[in-house]
């Protein structure tokens, strides 16, 4: 059995300290998955370990795309272990839109890949991107959940803020449960504490 925290342990992905999330709470833990990915080896086995849950659904995937930019190595390496094309949404102007000549056809199924899913904001602009032009989101996939939504074979239950579709499945490798707070109500800024925004966003 893949033991996922550990690895991102052990690639120093797990962070401890105090920090700015992209949703601007607070906590005492980060993930980031730039530090897994960076290894290709690594990489390679947890988007296997991703498509295999996937393929083991049933569910017909023609492309992965990914929201630019902490999900493109995710949804580049799960495309190549599904044997499917990988595409990605990215920001212009602070809006997501489907660029590059990357195009997409009518009724084609997608999957939706991040590095991490906090609520599935990203991944929702993304979706709406793809279903824009035409084509059928059928999945979302991350190597990691944060614990908001609830991901197949787990049965933590979806929190409020989870901005993920009830009736699309969701695939991850791991949840990830941390402490947030607000920024008013953060414990760690009361003692003094400076908080870092180490993200892609920051």
């Amino acid at each position: 059995m893949m033991n996922v925290e550990q690895i991102y342990k052990d690639a120093g992905a797990l962070l401890e300290g105090h920090f700015i999330l992209s949703s601007g709470n607070h906590s005492n833990r980060y993930l980031q998955s730039a530090k897994v990915l960076e290894d290709p080896k690594r990489a390679e086995m947890l988007a296997a370990a991703l498509a295999k849950m996937i393929k083991e659904s049933g569910i017909t995937v023609d492309t992965v795309c990914a929201p630019a930019l902490g999900g493109v190595l995710a949804g580049y390496e799960l495309a190549r272990q599904l044997g499917v094309r990988s595409i990605f949404v990215e920001r212009k102007e602070g809006k997501m839109e489907l660029r590059r000549g990357f195009e997409v056809a009518k009724g084609e199924k997608i999957l939706v890949c991040e590095d991490i899913i906090t609520t599935g904001g990203s991944a929702m602009e993304a979706t709406a991107v793809i279903e824009g032009l035409g084509a059928e989101v059928v999945a979302f996939a991350a190597l990691a959940n944060r614990g908001f939504c609830q991901r197949e074979g787990s049965d933590a239950p979806a929190k409020p803020e989870c901005k993920l579709p009830e009736n699309t499945p969701f695939f991850a490798l791991e949840d990830f449960r941390f402490e947030m707070y607000s920024p008013e109500e953060c414990p760690l800024c009361k003692t003094g504490s400076k908080a870092v925004k180490p993200g892609s966003r920051g």
